[in-house]
Protein backbone atom coordinates (compact mmCIF):
# COMPACT_ATOMS: atom_id res chain seq x y z
CA UNK A 1 0.00 0.00 0.00
CA UNK A 2 1.35 3.23 -0.75
CA UNK A 3 1.60 6.34 1.49
CA UNK A 4 -0.17 8.45 -0.83
CA UNK A 5 -3.32 6.55 -1.16
CA UNK A 6 -3.02 6.02 2.81
CA UNK A 7 -2.93 10.05 2.80
CA UNK A 8 -5.93 9.79 0.30
CA UNK A 9 -8.21 7.70 2.33
CA UNK A 10 -6.87 10.02 4.98
CA UNK A 11 -8.20 13.08 3.69
CA UNK A 12 -11.09 14.19 5.60
CA UNK A 13 -9.14 13.32 8.81
CA UNK A 14 -6.32 15.39 7.85
CA UNK A 15 -8.66 18.08 6.99
CA UNK A 16 -10.45 18.22 10.44
CA UNK A 17 -7.26 18.29 12.07
CA UNK A 18 -6.14 21.63 10.30
CA UNK A 19 -10.10 22.84 11.36
CA UNK A 20 -9.73 21.77 14.59
CA UNK A 21 -6.36 23.41 15.40
CA UNK A 22 -7.25 26.48 13.24
CA UNK A 23 -10.74 26.83 15.85
CA UNK A 24 -8.17 25.89 19.14
CA UNK A 25 -5.72 28.30 17.55
CA UNK A 26 -8.61 31.28 17.44
CA UNK A 27 -9.78 30.82 20.88
CA UNK A 28 -6.75 31.21 22.53
CA UNK A 29 -5.20 33.67 20.68
CA UNK A 30 -8.51 35.82 21.08
CA UNK A 31 -8.89 35.41 24.94
CA UNK A 32 -8.97 38.30 26.51
CA UNK A 33 -8.58 36.76 30.00
CA UNK A 34 -5.62 34.73 29.35
CA UNK A 35 -3.23 36.17 26.68
CA UNK A 36 -0.20 33.57 24.83
CA UNK A 37 2.01 34.46 22.96
CA UNK A 38 2.15 33.94 18.76
CA UNK A 39 4.96 32.07 20.05
CA UNK A 40 3.80 29.81 22.42
CA UNK A 41 0.25 29.57 19.54
CA UNK A 42 2.80 28.03 17.12
CA UNK A 43 4.41 25.83 19.62
CA UNK A 44 1.39 23.83 20.60
CA UNK A 45 0.54 23.89 16.52
CA UNK A 46 3.94 22.23 16.05
CA UNK A 47 3.88 19.66 18.82
CA UNK A 48 -0.04 19.19 17.88
CA UNK A 49 1.10 18.39 13.84
CA UNK A 50 4.06 16.42 14.51
CA UNK A 51 2.08 13.84 16.67
CA UNK A 52 -0.43 14.04 14.15
CA UNK A 53 2.65 13.15 11.61
CA UNK A 54 3.07 10.03 14.30
CA UNK A 55 -0.10 9.10 14.51
CA UNK A 56 -0.60 8.86 10.79
CA UNK A 57 2.82 7.45 10.17
CA UNK A 58 1.71 5.08 13.06
CA UNK A 59 -1.72 4.34 11.31
CA UNK A 60 0.31 3.38 7.99
CA UNK A 61 2.77 0.84 9.25
CA UNK A 62 -0.30 -0.88 11.45
CA UNK A 63 -2.67 -0.85 8.44
CA UNK A 64 0.23 -1.83 5.70
CA UNK A 65 0.86 -5.18 6.36
CA UNK A 66 -3.23 -5.69 6.24
CA UNK A 67 -3.28 -4.25 3.04
CA UNK A 68 -0.54 -5.67 1.16
CA UNK A 69 -1.94 -8.91 2.33
CA UNK A 70 -5.51 -8.47 0.75
CA UNK A 71 -3.73 -6.96 -2.44
CA UNK A 72 -1.46 -10.11 -2.85
CA UNK A 73 -4.48 -12.24 -2.15
CA UNK A 74 -6.30 -10.25 -5.01
CA UNK A 75 -3.56 -10.47 -7.15
CA UNK A 76 -3.41 -14.82 -6.60
CA UNK A 77 -7.21 -14.67 -7.29
CA UNK A 78 -6.92 -13.70 -10.87
CA UNK A 79 -4.71 -16.88 -11.51
CA UNK A 80 -7.20 -19.33 -9.46
CA UNK A 81 -5.05 -19.83 -6.19
CA UNK A 82 -6.79 -19.75 -3.00
CA UNK A 83 -6.23 -17.89 -0.32
CA UNK A 84 -6.96 -17.12 3.00
CA UNK A 85 -7.53 -13.40 4.51
CA UNK A 86 -5.14 -12.25 7.25
CA UNK A 87 -5.89 -11.28 10.74
CA UNK A 88 -7.90 -8.30 11.08
CA UNK A 89 -6.60 -5.34 12.88
CA UNK A 90 -9.76 -3.73 14.10
CA UNK A 91 -13.61 -3.81 14.15
CA UNK A 92 -14.04 -2.41 11.01
CA UNK A 93 -11.90 -5.21 9.41
CA UNK A 94 -13.85 -7.79 11.15
CA UNK A 95 -16.84 -6.13 9.67
CA UNK A 96 -15.62 -6.29 6.41
CA UNK A 97 -14.36 -9.81 6.92
CA UNK A 98 -17.38 -11.12 8.03
CA UNK A 99 -19.44 -9.60 5.18
CA UNK A 100 -16.87 -11.50 2.19
CA UNK A 101 -16.90 -14.38 3.87
CA UNK A 102 -21.01 -14.48 4.38
CA UNK A 103 -20.63 -13.58 0.35
CA UNK A 104 -18.17 -16.25 -0.44
CA UNK A 105 -20.32 -18.95 1.20
CA UNK A 106 -23.76 -18.07 -0.40
CA UNK A 107 -21.53 -17.94 -3.60
CA UNK A 108 -20.22 -21.24 -3.17
CA UNK A 109 -23.62 -22.63 -2.90
CA UNK A 110 -24.83 -21.15 -5.89
CA UNK A 111 -21.74 -22.52 -7.76
CA UNK A 112 -22.45 -25.80 -5.81
CA UNK A 113 -26.02 -25.97 -7.13
CA UNK A 114 -25.27 -24.57 -10.41
CA UNK A 115 -22.68 -27.91 -10.82
CA UNK A 116 -25.05 -30.60 -9.11
CA UNK A 117 -27.63 -29.36 -11.65
CA UNK A 118 -25.36 -29.15 -14.79
CA UNK A 119 -24.26 -32.93 -13.65
CA UNK A 120 -28.07 -34.07 -13.39
CA UNK A 121 -28.81 -32.72 -16.73
CA UNK A 122 -25.24 -34.31 -18.29
CA UNK A 123 -26.43 -37.37 -16.30
CA UNK A 124 -30.44 -36.81 -17.40
CA UNK A 125 -29.14 -36.11 -21.49
CA UNK A 126 -26.25 -39.63 -21.18
CA UNK A 127 -29.56 -41.32 -20.37
CA UNK A 128 -32.02 -39.97 -23.03
CA UNK A 129 -29.96 -40.83 -25.31
CA UNK A 130 -28.96 -44.32 -24.41
CA UNK A 131 -33.44 -44.80 -24.45
CA UNK A 132 -34.39 -43.49 -27.43
CA UNK A 133 -31.40 -45.12 -29.74
CA UNK A 134 -33.33 -48.22 -28.94
CA UNK A 135 -36.85 -47.56 -30.71
CA UNK A 136 -34.61 -46.01 -33.24
CA UNK A 137 -32.44 -49.33 -33.32
CA UNK A 138 -36.07 -50.86 -33.46
CA UNK A 139 -37.62 -48.94 -36.37
CA UNK A 140 -34.54 -49.80 -38.49
CA UNK A 141 -34.86 -53.35 -37.98
CA UNK A 142 -38.41 -53.42 -38.46
CA UNK A 143 -37.74 -52.19 -41.57
CA UNK A 144 -35.08 -54.49 -42.79
CA UNK A 145 -37.38 -57.25 -42.29
CA UNK A 146 -40.23 -55.70 -43.53
CA UNK A 147 -40.16 -57.73 -46.25
CA UNK A 148 -41.17 -61.05 -44.46
CA UNK A 149 -44.06 -59.07 -43.07
CA UNK A 150 -47.47 -57.47 -44.13
CA UNK A 151 -47.65 -53.95 -44.35
CA UNK A 152 -50.24 -53.34 -41.42
CA UNK A 153 -47.69 -55.45 -39.29
CA UNK A 154 -44.83 -53.48 -40.10
CA UNK A 155 -46.49 -50.45 -40.03
CA UNK A 156 -48.24 -51.34 -36.58
CA UNK A 157 -44.44 -51.90 -35.51
CA UNK A 158 -43.24 -48.91 -36.83
CA UNK A 159 -45.92 -46.82 -35.04
CA UNK A 160 -45.29 -48.06 -31.57
CA UNK A 161 -41.94 -47.39 -31.73
CA UNK A 162 -42.80 -44.03 -33.42
CA UNK A 163 -44.83 -43.34 -29.63
CA UNK A 164 -41.87 -43.98 -27.69
CA UNK A 165 -39.52 -41.96 -28.92
CA UNK A 166 -42.41 -39.27 -29.14
CA UNK A 167 -42.88 -40.19 -25.45
CA UNK A 168 -39.15 -39.43 -24.78
CA UNK A 169 -38.83 -36.52 -26.84
CA UNK A 170 -42.08 -35.01 -24.87
CA UNK A 171 -40.39 -35.74 -21.32
CA UNK A 172 -37.17 -33.97 -22.64
CA UNK A 173 -39.14 -31.18 -23.24
CA UNK A 174 -41.20 -30.49 -20.55
CA UNK A 175 -37.88 -31.44 -18.62
CA UNK A 176 -35.89 -28.10 -19.92
CA UNK A 177 -38.71 -26.55 -18.82
CA UNK A 178 -39.55 -27.15 -15.28
CA UNK A 179 -36.94 -24.10 -14.48
CA UNK A 180 -38.91 -21.47 -16.90
CA UNK A 181 -43.04 -23.04 -15.65
CA UNK A 182 -43.78 -19.66 -14.22
CA UNK A 183 -44.29 -17.93 -18.00
CA UNK A 184 -46.01 -21.49 -19.57
CA UNK A 185 -48.44 -22.10 -17.79
CA UNK A 186 -52.38 -20.69 -17.97
CA UNK A 187 -55.34 -21.87 -15.29
CA UNK A 188 -58.41 -23.02 -16.35
CA UNK A 189 -61.06 -24.54 -15.33
CA UNK A 190 -60.86 -28.52 -16.57
CA UNK A 191 -63.46 -30.87 -16.71
CA UNK A 192 -61.98 -34.18 -15.22
CA UNK A 193 -64.02 -37.11 -17.35
CA UNK A 194 -63.33 -34.69 -20.74
CA UNK A 195 -59.29 -34.66 -20.07
CA UNK A 196 -59.54 -38.74 -18.55
CA UNK A 197 -61.63 -39.38 -21.89
CA UNK A 198 -58.64 -37.96 -24.07
CA UNK A 199 -56.12 -39.76 -21.76
CA UNK A 200 -57.39 -42.95 -22.22
CA UNK A 201 -57.47 -41.95 -25.98
CA UNK A 202 -54.33 -41.80 -26.38
CA UNK A 203 -53.45 -45.04 -25.12
CA UNK A 204 -56.71 -47.25 -26.35
CA UNK A 205 -53.40 -49.27 -28.45
CA UNK A 206 -51.94 -50.17 -25.41
CA UNK A 207 -55.70 -51.32 -23.18
CA UNK A 208 -56.04 -53.54 -26.86
CA UNK A 209 -52.99 -54.89 -27.06
CA UNK A 210 -52.91 -55.81 -23.29
CA UNK A 211 -56.26 -56.57 -23.19
CA UNK A 212 -56.83 -54.46 -19.58
CA UNK A 213 -59.80 -52.91 -18.87
CA UNK A 214 -60.48 -49.39 -18.15
CA UNK A 215 -63.40 -48.39 -15.48
CA UNK A 216 -64.08 -44.64 -14.82
CA UNK A 217 -66.04 -43.71 -11.72
CA UNK A 218 -67.26 -40.43 -10.48
CA UNK A 219 -64.97 -37.66 -12.61
CA UNK A 220 -67.82 -35.58 -13.57
CA UNK A 221 -66.43 -32.70 -11.39
CA UNK A 222 -63.71 -29.87 -12.37
CA UNK A 223 -60.96 -28.19 -11.23
CA UNK A 224 -58.71 -24.69 -11.58
CA UNK A 225 -55.32 -25.99 -13.03
CA UNK A 226 -53.10 -25.85 -16.50
CA UNK A 227 -55.09 -28.33 -18.64
CA UNK A 228 -51.61 -29.05 -20.66
CA UNK A 229 -49.58 -29.38 -17.82
CA UNK A 230 -52.03 -31.52 -16.35
CA UNK A 231 -52.35 -33.63 -19.12
CA UNK A 232 -48.49 -34.42 -18.96
CA UNK A 233 -49.20 -35.47 -15.31
CA UNK A 234 -51.57 -38.02 -15.35
CA UNK A 235 -50.02 -39.60 -18.65
CA UNK A 236 -46.90 -40.24 -17.42
CA UNK A 237 -48.71 -42.10 -14.13
CA UNK A 238 -51.31 -43.87 -16.56
CA UNK A 239 -48.13 -44.77 -18.55
CA UNK A 240 -46.58 -46.60 -15.33
CA UNK A 241 -50.10 -48.35 -14.77
CA UNK A 242 -50.16 -49.78 -18.65
CA UNK A 243 -46.06 -50.44 -18.29
CA UNK A 244 -46.34 -52.88 -14.66
CA UNK A 245 -49.92 -53.91 -15.46
CA UNK A 246 -49.99 -57.77 -17.07
CA UNK A 247 -52.46 -58.85 -19.59
CA UNK A 248 -56.05 -58.84 -18.81
CA UNK A 249 -55.41 -56.57 -15.86
CA UNK A 250 -57.27 -53.70 -14.54
CA UNK A 251 -57.12 -49.76 -14.43
CA UNK A 252 -59.69 -47.96 -12.22
CA UNK A 253 -59.54 -44.34 -12.79
CA UNK A 254 -61.90 -43.00 -10.00
CA UNK A 255 -62.63 -39.18 -8.62
CA UNK A 256 -63.17 -38.12 -5.09
CA UNK A 257 -64.34 -35.32 -2.58
CA UNK A 258 -62.47 -35.92 0.75
CA UNK A 259 -62.44 -32.92 2.97
CA UNK A 260 -60.76 -29.87 1.81
CA UNK A 261 -60.12 -31.43 -1.54
CA UNK A 262 -60.66 -33.49 -4.58
CA UNK A 263 -58.66 -36.15 -5.48
CA UNK A 264 -58.11 -38.32 -8.99
CA UNK A 265 -57.27 -41.92 -8.03
CA UNK A 266 -55.49 -44.24 -10.53
CA UNK A 267 -55.62 -47.68 -9.44
CA UNK A 268 -53.67 -51.16 -10.96
CA UNK A 269 -53.99 -55.01 -9.97
CA UNK A 270 -50.22 -54.99 -11.91
CA UNK A 271 -46.87 -55.96 -10.01
CA UNK A 272 -47.15 -53.34 -7.29
CA UNK A 273 -44.43 -51.23 -5.78
CA UNK A 274 -41.37 -53.23 -2.92
CA UNK A 275 -41.67 -51.50 0.05
CA UNK A 276 -38.13 -50.24 0.11
CA UNK A 277 -38.88 -48.47 -3.17
CA UNK A 278 -41.92 -46.69 -2.33
CA UNK A 279 -40.42 -43.84 -0.65
CA UNK A 280 -38.15 -42.94 -3.57
CA UNK A 281 -40.12 -43.58 -6.96
CA UNK A 282 -40.50 -39.67 -7.06
CA UNK A 283 -36.82 -39.24 -6.92
CA UNK A 284 -35.38 -38.15 -10.55
CA UNK A 285 -33.37 -41.11 -12.15
CA UNK A 286 -35.08 -43.52 -9.93
CA UNK A 287 -35.96 -47.18 -11.77
CA UNK A 288 -36.48 -49.41 -8.58
CA UNK A 289 -36.70 -53.25 -9.18
CA UNK A 290 -39.71 -53.21 -11.85
CA UNK A 291 -37.58 -50.90 -13.70
CA UNK A 292 -34.65 -52.53 -14.08
CA UNK A 293 -36.46 -55.63 -14.92
CA UNK A 294 -38.17 -53.98 -17.57
CA UNK A 295 -35.09 -52.54 -18.95
CA UNK A 296 -37.07 -49.73 -20.32
CA UNK A 297 -37.50 -47.63 -17.58
CA UNK A 298 -35.91 -43.58 -17.42
CA UNK A 299 -37.41 -42.93 -13.76
CA UNK A 300 -37.87 -39.76 -14.98
CA UNK A 301 -41.72 -39.99 -15.65
CA UNK A 302 -42.50 -39.59 -11.64
CA UNK A 303 -40.25 -37.54 -10.80
CA UNK A 304 -41.74 -35.03 -13.79
CA UNK A 305 -45.26 -35.54 -12.24
CA UNK A 306 -44.72 -34.80 -8.90
CA UNK A 307 -42.67 -31.86 -9.73
CA UNK A 308 -44.91 -30.03 -12.15
CA UNK A 309 -47.91 -31.23 -9.85
CA UNK A 310 -46.04 -28.85 -7.07
CA UNK A 311 -45.75 -26.12 -9.39
CA UNK A 312 -49.56 -25.87 -9.81
CA UNK A 313 -50.33 -26.41 -6.49
CA UNK A 314 -51.42 -30.01 -6.29
CA UNK A 315 -49.66 -33.22 -4.25
CA UNK A 316 -49.49 -36.83 -5.61
CA UNK A 317 -49.18 -39.56 -3.13
CA UNK A 318 -48.61 -43.45 -3.88
CA UNK A 319 -49.73 -46.64 -2.37
CA UNK A 320 -48.75 -50.17 -3.16
CA UNK A 321 -48.55 -53.74 -1.77
CA UNK A 322 -46.22 -56.06 -4.18
CA UNK A 323 -48.30 -58.53 -7.21
CA UNK A 324 -51.67 -56.48 -6.14
CA UNK A 325 -51.90 -53.24 -6.84
CA UNK A 326 -50.42 -49.52 -6.73
CA UNK A 327 -52.88 -46.50 -6.05
CA UNK A 328 -51.45 -43.09 -7.49
CA UNK A 329 -53.64 -40.31 -6.24
CA UNK A 330 -53.47 -36.74 -7.17
CA UNK A 331 -54.62 -34.07 -4.53
CA UNK A 332 -56.34 -31.10 -5.68
CA UNK A 333 -56.96 -28.78 -2.32
CA UNK A 334 -59.78 -26.65 -2.99
CA UNK A 335 -58.24 -23.35 -1.73
CA UNK A 336 -55.01 -22.14 -3.99
CA UNK A 337 -53.43 -19.18 -4.35
CA UNK A 338 -52.20 -19.66 -8.36
CA UNK A 339 -50.39 -16.42 -8.02
CA UNK A 340 -47.85 -17.61 -6.03
CA UNK A 341 -46.74 -20.92 -8.00
CA UNK A 342 -43.27 -21.73 -7.21
CA UNK A 343 -40.87 -20.81 -9.82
Amino acid sequence: MKFKNFLRDKIFLILFYFILMLFISSVIYFNNVVKISLDNIAYINSVGFIMFIFYLTFEYLRNKKYYDVISYVIDTLKENIICSLPKATNHEQRLYQQLLTKINNEYNLKIDELYQGKKENVDFMNSWVHEIKTPIAVCRLVIENSIYKSKEETLSSLEDEIDHIEKYVEQALYYSRLDSFSRDYLINEVNMHKLITQLVKKHAKEFIGKKIKIELNKLEFTIDTDQKWLFFILDQILSNSLKYTTNNGIIKISGILRGNEKQLIIEDNGSGINPEDILRVFDKGFTGYNGRGEFKATGLGLYLAKSLATKLGHYITIESKPSEFTRVTVHFPKLIDYYRVTN
